[in-house]
C-alpha cells in the first residue's frame, strides 16, 4: 500500500437516527445543547481539522436536518432504511475518493474534542486504522474492545453478541475511527448481518482489518463524557451539565470569579479579562467579551456583547449586540438592544432601554427611559420617563441631543429633532421642533382647574 503522509481528509458524520426516546418532533441531531444543535456542534468540531469535505448521512427528518444546516457546505447521503452503522457508512462512500483519509463521527456525540480527533487522524496518517476507545465504569450497551495478550486490538464485539467474559471488559468502542477510504470501502462491501440485531456493523471492519494484516492503533479518550452520545432527554441534560462545567472551569482559569459555577450558563464564546466577577444565573450567548474587572450581577443575559474594563452591570439586565465602554454603570433591569453603543463613564439605570443609539462619555439616563435611534452627546443628563419618539408608523427617525444638554423628566422628543449643546428641556415637554443651544425650551399645555367638576359615576 502506498502511504501518503498527508492525504486529504474527508469527514463522514452519521446522523440518520430517529431518536424515538427523545419523544420529540425534532430530529435527535437537532436537539439543542447549550443553544446549538447537536449536529452543529459536531460539524463545528470537524471544521477545526480543516477537512477537504464533510458528508452527513441523514435519515429521519431529513428535510428538517438539511434546512437547519443550509448555511453549511456539506455533502448529503440518505440512509432510507435503518440497517446499521456499516450500511449508513456505505451510503456516503460514493462521494469519498479512495485516496482520502476518512474520519467517522456521530451527529449525537457532541463533546468530542478537536485535539482528540487531531491525534486520532495523526495516528491514521502513519498507516494503520485508528480507533477511539474509552474506559467505562459501566460499559453496558457498548461494544467491547477485544485485545490479545500483547495488548493489540483484535476485534470489537457488540454488547448483545458478547459472551459473559467479553462483557466484563471495561474498554468500550466509541465508534469514532479514521482510516484510508479505499480500505474502508473494501471492508464495507464484505460486511454481513448475521448478528443479534440483523444489522451491518461498522465495528466488524476492525476484525477484517486485523485479518488483512492492517494494524489498528487505539487511542483512549481522556474522559467518558467526551464520547457520550445522546439518546434521550436525560442524557441530553447530563451533557448540558458537563458542557456547562467545562465552560465554567475555562472562565475561572482565564481570570473570572464565579459566584457559583453550578449556576453559570455559557452558550457561545466567552472571553474574560483579569479579575472579572460573574454572579449567579448569568447567560452568555454568541460572542461575549468582558474586560478587566468587569462585574456582572445576577440574572443577566448577554448576547454578542463587548464590555470594557471596570464596568458594572447590575442584576436582571438584557444586552444584545451592544458595545459598552469602560467604567459604565448599567442597570438593574436595563436593556441594551442591537446597535447600542455606550462610551466611557455612561450611566444607564433601571428600566432604561437603548436601541441603535450612541451615548457619549459621561451621559446619563438613570430611570424609566427609551432611547431609540438617538445620538446622545457627552455629559447629557436624560430625566426619568423620557422617550425618543423615533417611529412614525412607517419609518424610523433620529434624535440628536448635543453635549451638555439636560432633558427634563417626562419629555417626549418627537424625531427628527435636535437638542442643541447645553440646552435645557423643561420637564413634561413634547418637543417637535429643534431646541436651540444653551437655552430653556418648554412645551406644556396650560394648567387649568375647573371648580365644581364632579367625577362621573356608574349608573346602578
Amino acid at each position: 500500500m502506498n502511504v501518503n503522509a498527508n492525504p486529504p481528509l474527508s469527514v463522514v458524520i452519521l446522523a440518520a437516527g430517529q431518536g424515538k426516546r427523545m419523544r420529540s418532533d425534532l430530529p435527535k441531531v437537532l436537539q439543542p445543547l447549550a443553544g446549538k444543535p447537536l449536529l452543529q456542534r459536531v460539524i463545528d468540531t470537524a471544521r477545526e481539522l480543516s477537512p477537504a469535505a464533510i458528508h452527513v448521512v441523514y435519515g429521519h427528518g431529513g428535510e428538517q436536518v438539511q434546512a437547519a444546516m443550509r448555511h453549511e457546505s456539506l455533502g448529503w447521503a440518505l440512509q432510507a432504511e435503518q440497517k446499521g452503522t456499516g450500511h449508513a457508512m456505505a451510503q456516503a462512500m460514493p462521494a469519498v475518493p479512495d485516496d482520502h483519509l476518512l474520519l467517522v463521527l456521530y451527529g449525537d456525540v457532541p463533546l468530542v474534542r478537536a485535539d482528540t480527533l487531531r491525534e486520532l487522524v495523526q495516528l491514521a496518517h502513519n498507516g494503520p486504522l485508528a480507533l477511539l476507545t474509552v474506559m467505562l465504569d459501566d460499559p453496558t450497551g457498548y461494544g467491547r474492545i477485544l485485545r490479545d495478550v500483547a495488548g493489540n486490538v483484535r476485534a470489537i464485539v457488540e454488547h448483545k453478541d458478547a459472551t459473559d467474559e467479553q462483557r466484563a471488559v471495561r474498554e468500550g468502542n466509541t465508534g469514532v475511527m479514521a482510516m484510508r477510504a479505499g480500505d474502508l470501502r473494501r471492508y464495507l462491501g464484505a460486511l454481513r448481518n448475521d448478528n443479534a440485531q440483523g444489522e451491518y456493523y461498522l465495528t466488524d471492519v476492525i476484525a477484517m482489518a486485523v485479518a488483512d494484516g492492517l494494524a489498528v492503533a487505539p487511542l483512549v479518550a481522556s474522559s467518558e463524557s467526551e464520547v457520550l452520545g445522546v439518546n434521550d432527554r436525560l442524557q441530553l441534560a447530563f451533557l448540558e451539565g458537563v458542557y456547562r462545567r467545562q465552560c465554567a472551569e475555562a472562565a475561572m482559569r482565564a481570570g473570572a470569579t464565579l459566584a457559583d459555577p453550578a449556576r453559570f450558563d455559557q452558550r457561545g464564546v466567552l472571553t474574560v479579562g483579569r479579575d472579572v466577577f460573574i454572579d449567579v444565573n448569568v447567560v452568555f450567548e454568541g460572542n461575549v467579551v468582558l474586560g478587566d474587572r468587569v462585574r456582572i450581577g445576577p440574572h443577566c443575559v448577554l448576547r454578542d456583547v463587548t464590555i470594557e474594563a471596570d464596568t458594572q452591570v447590575f442584576s436582571h439586565c438584557n444586552f444584545d449586540k451592544a458595545t459598552v465602554g469602560p467604567r459604565c454603570q448599567i442597570g438593574p433591569f436595563a436593556r441594551l438592544r442591537p446597535g447600542a453603543t455606550l462610551g466611557p463613564d455612561v450611566h444607564v439605570g433601571n428600566y432604561v432601554e437603548v436601541k441603535n443609539s450612541t451615548l457619549d462619555a459621561g451621559a446619563k439616563a438613570n430611570h424609566l427611559t427609551y432611547l431609540g435611534d438617538a445620538s446622545v452627546g457627552a455629559g447629557v443628563n436624560v430625566g426619568a420617563g423620557t422617550i425618543t419618539c423615533n417611529y412614525d408608523g412607517v419609518n424610523k427617525h433620529r434624535t440628536v441631543i448635543e453635549a451638555g444638554a439636560f432633558i427634563g423628566s417626562g419629555s417626549m422628543l418627537v424625531a427628527p429633532v435636535t437638542v442643541g449643546a447645553g440646552a435645557t428641556i423643561g420637564a413634561g415637554t413634547t418637543l417637535t421642533k429643534d431646541a436651540p443651544a444653551d437655552q430653556l425650551t418648554l412645551a406644556r399645555a396650560k394648567q387649568m382647574t375647573l371648580p365644581g367638576w364632579k367625577r362621573p359615576v356608574k349608573t346602578k
